[in-house]
């Protein structure tokens, strides 16, 4: 990489490694082989699988983290490196798919030495997943905390089920009838049609046929069977034979009072209504809007009770509903806050973030509940949703909308804040915090500075969202309120985060970081019986403990008890999964252990454990992180959830 814009094959504005990784999910490699002039690691390839699978990111040969600094190899043989990079992207016994381009592979300088950069973007779901070899139930890895991990075949499975099919919601299901659907719903549906469209022809309909029109009745053509559809069902029907279709079916509205997880109101499958999607919907937007606290607008002398805010939490609520995917484990969920609303759905986002924030592609993954609602006048037009909800939100001058994807939890979560974006409550407590200190700052960290307040942390991307400063001008920034003291911070790369000193951001996280239990929404909550420090027998350092006991509280009989649960394991090289689960989790009943303790106390390899049991146990609702909202959080424990927690 030269000095002079080393970085603008990506973006003409990153040209220091410092922003780039900031910004970006960057691998540095060694590469240089046997012979030390240059050769393409094995685990080049783990990563352009992980990167391509996840957000994508840039792998940088030739290069190596030591000490805290970069240290840069030179690579004589780029040039044939990056012939066998192309030779092996263009070889499928290698790699299932190249989404390379020549603009992604760039041989650079820097100080006097070769070095290869390449971009991998973000597959398209049509290209997921891509995977190493011939098998992608093997080969298949996505990143996770910086690092490469191998994907659980039920990820796998998913991946292929959305690259195979446009739409979920169209399979005809067998042995459902018209008698599945609940008909007071449906009744309300067809005159809320009828009201709004009067001369339409479906009003003509039987019952049958305008349930076909709709997308929610279907024959096949090429067998002559007809049924149901999963549309139909999910939109209009009880209860029950919901459930016998999708036994995870999951919908959840909770009220909350404040950041305190406990729900004073709340809408789920108690079997006291329909449960459908229809009645979800009808249901949720009232309680959405009611005592909403925004000015009407007059039309005349008449009162227009329907503002952008109301439009924009009927977009928010229509595309959760319409893209989740119901085959997933965890709910669909919406919490309202007197602060914001929050809505998460399972299933990733079909198209990459910023475009969907931009507008103008659309890839539902349900497709003919989306036209469900569009027949009722709800749900923009194709690709446009995104865009109506933050410029409705940006005219109300709130916060920028929060939209995240938690690839590890198979979720997507999009969180409207109604607060100013510099409030004058938090511009006068951080002057009467710092003083001169914050009075004396540039617009740019002044801003970082009322974010982490605010929001409870900010990071690089958050901040690039919210100004249009420089990127490498906000990582100065960012880097200099740490140096003043005036920001913490935590993490490596794109995963570092900053705080007000003394507020760490653990404690309001609506929706428990990227846990996703099976059962029960509520566990996604960041009760403070979770995080209940009675239970905490660990400090914050991460060293072995055969090296030393004080992570562990003073007890030696503590540890001892720790090291009698772990010997069946530890005293064996091979033990059976069930064994080593039931092991972990007998570990960490009552207590939260780190990845360092449990290698230690079991004798196995850290990135064994995290990718074959911890994560594993994470997505089951088994075990479940103490900083749930910092998922990389250097000190990361587990915590076993009991059953009674569970159900």
């Amino acid at each position: 990489m030269s000095a002079s814009g080393s970085m603008d094959m990506y973006h003409k504005d990153f040209f220091d490694l410092d922003s780039l990784k900031e910004g970006f999910d960057v691998e540095l490699k060694t590469a240089l082989g046997r012979d030390k002039k240059g050769a393409v690691p094995e685990s080049f390839w783990e990563t352009y699988s992980a990167m391509a699978n996840t957000s994508g990111g840039i792998i940088i040969l030739g290069a190596q983290e030591k000490d805290e600094s970069v240290v840069y190899h030179n690579l004589p043989k780029y040039g044939q490196m990056i012939q066998d990079i192309w030779n092996n992207l263009n070889n499928p016994k290698k790699v299932s798919v190249n989404i390379l381009q020549n603009r992604n592979i760039k041989p650079k300088t820097y100080e006097g030495k070769n070095i290869i950069v390449v971009t991998v973007p973000q597959a398209s779901r049509k290209q997921r997943p891509v995977y190493i070899g011939t098998n992608p139930l093997e080969g298949t890895y996505q990143r996770q905390n910086e690092g490469d991990y191998r994907c659980q075949p039920e990820l796998v499975k998913q991946m292929l089920g959305e690259q195979a099919n446009d739409t979920r919601d169209a399979v005809i299901l067998e042995n459902f009838t018209i008698d599945d659907i609940d008909k007071e719903s449906y009744r309300i549906y067809r005159q809320q049609f009828s009201n709004l469209k009067p001369n339409h022809p479906f009003n003509e309909c039987d019952e049958k046929e305008f349930l076909r029109q709709i997308g929610g009745w279907k024959r096949n053509r090429q067998n002559g069977k007809e049924g149901l559809t999963l549309a139909g069902l999910l939109m209009f029907g009880k209860f029950r034979s919901i459930l016998d279709a999708v036994p995870n079916y999951i919908v959840d509205y909770q009220e909350r009072e404040n950041t305190d997880t406990r729900w004073v109101d709340r809408i789920t499958l108690d079997g006291s209504w329909s449960g459908c999607l229809y009645d979800f919907y009808r249901t949720v937007m009232k309680k959405l809007s009611a005592d909403l606290k925004v000015p009407f607008k007059l039309n005349g002398d008449e009162r227009i009770e329907d503002t952008p805010v109301h439009e924009a939490l009927r977009e928010a609520l229509v595309n959760t509903i319409i893209h989740a995917d119901y085959s997933g484990n965890c709910s669909l969920l919406v919490v309202k806050r007197p602060d914001l609303f929050g809505f998460r759905n399972p299933g990733l986002m079909r198209i990459p973030k910023p475009e969907a924030i931009r507008g103008g592609i659309s890839d539902c993954r349900n497709r003919n509940l989306q036209k469900m609602f569009q027949f009722i006048g709800l749900g923009e037009q194709a690709g446009s949703g995104f865009p109506k909800i933050y410029q409705n939100w940006q005219m109300q001058h709130w916060r920028e909308p929060m939209l995240e994807e938690r690839h590890g939890s198979n979720q997507t979560v999009f969180i409207l804040k109604m607060t100013s974006l510099l409030p004058e409550e938090v511009l006068g407590a951080l002057k009467s915090e710092f003083g001169e200190s914050f009075r004396d700052l540039v617009n740019v960290e002044r801003l970082a500075m009322v974010t982490a307040y605010s929001e409870g942390c900010v990071n690089h991307s958050r901040l690039k969202e919210l100004s249009r400063e420089h990127p490498h001008d906000i990582t100065i920034s960012l880097h200099n309120l740490v140096k003043q003291g005036l920001l913490a911070s935590e993490g490596s790369g794109r995963n570092t985060f900053y705080y007000i000193p003394g507020r760490h951001p653990m404690g309001d996280e609506i929706f428990g970081g990227e846990i996703c239990p099976k059962y029960s929404s509520e566990h996604l909550d960041n009760s403070s019986e979770h995080l209940d420090n009675s239970s905490e027998h660990l400090d914050n350092s991460s060293e072995h403990l055969d090296n030393s006991s004080e992570h562990l509280d003073n007890s030696s009989e503590h540890l001892a008890t720790l090291r009698d649960i772990a010997e069946p394991v530890k005293s064996v090289k091979k033990a059976s999964k069930a064994l080593m689960e039931s092991t972990i989790m007998e570990l960490c009943s009552g207590r939260h252990l780190t990845i360092e303790e449990l290698s230690s106390l079991l004798n196995r390899n850290k990135d064994t454990l995290r990718t074959h049991y911890i994560i594993p146990l994470l997505h089951k609702g088994k075990l479940e992180q103490k900083y749930k909202n910092v998922t990389t959080h250097p000190n990361q424990k587990y915590r076993a959830v009991d059953e009674k927690e569970r159900e």
